[in-house]
């Protein structure tokens, strides 16, 4: 059975930091592209990092410089490290699946991430 599971996410003050994890299971977690989305109100979710299986990532425009996304193949964990946080970077973050920005798994619960200005 496929499941992600988010966690990491709390209240902090702008300039802040924060570092999520994503456990996945069900999957050959080692063979699959991975990353990070987010959901803020009034917004679609949007991909904001990604990492393949050789560990190769890549950032959207507005987090590069300040995230860091990781995998632990041993785990099957991915993890997003968030540094210099701004208030809109305020939304619930899931991590899936991201080969071609692509989406695949059944989403799990995500984690709330708020940024006070």
């Amino acid at each position: 059975q496929v499941q992600l599971v988010e966690s990491g996410g709390a209240l902090v003050q702008a300039g802040g930091s924060l570092r999520l994890s994503c456990v996945v299971s069900g999957i050959t977690f080692r063979a699959n592209t991975m990353g990070w989305y987010r959901l803020a109100p009034g917004n679609q979710r949007e991909l904001v990092a990604g990492i393949n299986p050789d560990s190769i990532a890549n950032y959207a425009d507005s987090v590069k410089d300040r995230f860091t996304i990781s995998r632990d193949n041993a785990k099957n964990t991915v993890s997003l490290q968030m540094n210099s946080l701004k208030p809109e970077d305020t939304a619930i973050y899931y991590c899936n699946t991201a080969f071609n920005g692509r989406a695949t798994l059944r989403w799990g619960e995500g984690t709330q991430v708020t940024v006070s200005s």
